[in-house]
């Protein structure tokens, strides 16, 4: 099925970076320094399981080009806020700034993500699609030890394009000077990264540890690369 994939294009985040456990990190931290368990009435897993809800939300209306950076960046909090009831739009602003700076900086990777990369990389050349932001991806990138493994690098907001857009893929072919039939995506967001692939006409394979009806190849964990590329 994969035989004549020559270039394999991750995504980033909770595919190779470990967002869920890098993320997880820094808003415990943030939560006992402005004592918001006190503040809106909560303890951290019901703040945490909101947080992750409200910030997929906002993202999937990023990708949809519904909403812009500013107002996801600048509201992310204030919108989990007020879901406790608690009105403070600037230390929404305080723990936003403090959120992105320290997150990027998280060095966790998903299990056995090195040593899928090394087994791959002499084979295969391997790139990134990251709909992230620069400054953000860029950190993450450099600080976990991931660039040297990958040729081209393309970051959404760099070129104004975003996955699943058919045009960041074609973009990925001409930087990568390959053909779509040589292929693969791999990512854990089916829109984005998977049927947005298959749109391009590239190979994906879709990486979930839920159970999927998708009719499309799935894989559990990366270590399962090393069994079928």
């Amino acid at each position: 099925m994969f035989s004549n994939i020559k270039h394999i294009f991750f995504d980033l985040d909770d595919t190779l970076w470990d967002f869920e456990k890098n993320s997880s990190q820094v808003l415990t931290a943030l939560f006992s320094e402005f004592d918001l368990g006190t503040k809106l009435k909560t303890d951290f897993e019901t703040f945490h399981y909101t947080y992750k809800e409200v910030n997929n939300s906002l993202w999937r209306s990023f990708n949809k080009k519904e909403i812009d950076k500013p107002f996801l960046r600048n509201n992310r909090f204030d919108i989990v806020f007020k879901k406790f009831l608690y009105h403070n739009y600037e230390e929404n602003l305080k723990v936003t700034e403090l959120y992105l700076e320290r997150s990027p900086y998280g060095t966790h990777l998903k299990k056995d993500c090195i040593e899928v990369l090394d087994y791959l990389q002499p084979n295969y050349s391997l790139h990134l699609i990251t709909n992230g932001f620069k400054e953000v991806q860029h950190i993450k990138i450099e600080n976990c030890g991931l660039k040297p493994y990958f040729s081209q690098i393309l970051i959404s907001e760099e070129h104004q394009l975003l996955k699943p857009d058919e045009k960041i893929f074609r973009l990925a072919e001409t930087l990568a000077n390959c053909s779509r039939e040589e292929c693969l995506m791999i990512g854990d967001n089916f829109e984005s990264d998977v049927e947005g692939a298959l749109n391009a006409g590239w190979k994906s394979i879709f990486l979930t540890q839920e159970k999927s009806n998708h009719k499309v190849y799935t894989i559990d964990h990366l270590l399962a690369l090393k069994q079928i590329l």
